[in-house]
């Protein structure tokens, strides 16, 4: 009885994966972020990685459910950005973050790829990820800023600062084109973007805490990573507690960009990799 109900359960996850409407994805291209340590939206400072494997099923020749999971490397300098935070460059603050995103989204497709072979399309759903902000020390010593508390999260003399948390929602949304290269493989060239609910990416968001309290509190390394501008100028002053460090009404984001490589899964006319049949056009037939 076991067996047949296994066998019950992964017939339509077999007919799935036999069937054209399945396809595996390759993600591979850079990230980046915006937030209080990178002032532009769009911007090619601090690029890091951003690599992820995928599945798509495909409704309808417009329609599909794409879910993916990937990895990126996500960094922020005020250094980078002097001429864009004026006085907030001399916090001199810098972070770097892994981040791991799960990702759930519908796609459209303007054209049907097996009449044309290319289509405009895009994206949206919903994301969980992972962060972690980092930074290091003057002896090059890797430090999470997280359990540090830089802005007093977490202190009695701050009740309204929480710790933020390392795991959040965002919700993805962008667009590319894919050009078929076969009846079974495409490639799009994508720009994919992730709202996010949190404004402590980078560790930064509201004001300065007293450092007598943060040191008191959180011990003399707070105080230190959460003011770095003596590293660069001696004589400068920790600032005042409750001066703006960053702007907590303008919540962080992420993006990528990059390449995606789907592959059609099961059987079919597609005749191996490169393979397959073409219509009058010269475009490959439809092969759901």
């Amino acid at each position: 009885m076991k067996n047949i109900l296994i066998a019950i359960l992964a017939m339509p996850i077999y007919q799935m994966a036999n069937s054209q409407q399945l396809s595996a994805d390759i993600y591979a291209g850079t990230a980046n972020y915006q937030g209080d340590l990178q002032s532009k939206r769009f911007s090619f400072n601090n690029i890091g990685p951003s690599v992820g494997l995928g599945i798509s099923y495909n409704l309808n020749p417009n329609w599909a459910i794409r879910g993916a999971a990937t990895y990126m490397k996500i960094q922020g300098a005020d250094a980078s950005n002097s001429g864009d935070k004026g006085n907030l460059a001399s916090r001199n603050l810098h972070f770097k973050s892994s981040v791991w995103e799960a990702q759930l989204a519908v796609e459209y497709s303007l054209f049907d790829i097996e009449e044309r072979s290319v289509s405009p399309y895009i994206f949206a759903g919903i994301a969980a990820f992972h962060f972690n902000p980092y930074s290091y020390d003057s002896d090059g010593t890797k430090v999470y800023l997280r359990s540090l508390g830089t802005e007093g999260q977490g202190l009695a003399a701050y009740p309204d600062k929480k710790p933020y948390k390392n795991n959040q929602l965002a919700i993805p949304f962008g667009g590319g084109f894919k050009f078929a290269l076969s009846p079974r493989l495409q490639l799009g060239v994508e720009l994919g973007l992730r709202k996010l609910f949190t404004d402590y990416l980078d560790d930064v968001s509201g004001t300065y805490a007293d450092s007598s309290i943060l040191a008191a509190g959180r011990g003399s390394q707070a105080v230190a990573f959460a003011f770095r501008g003596k590293e660069v100028n001696p004589d400068m002053t920790y600032p005042a507690a409750g001066t703006i460090r960053g702007n907590p009404k303008s919540k962080d984001w992420y993006y990528t960009t990059g390449i995606k490589l789907s592959y059609k899964l099961g059987g079919g006319n597609g005749n191996g990799l490169f393979g397959g049949r073409r219509n009058k056009t010269g475009c490959p037939t439809n092969i759901y």
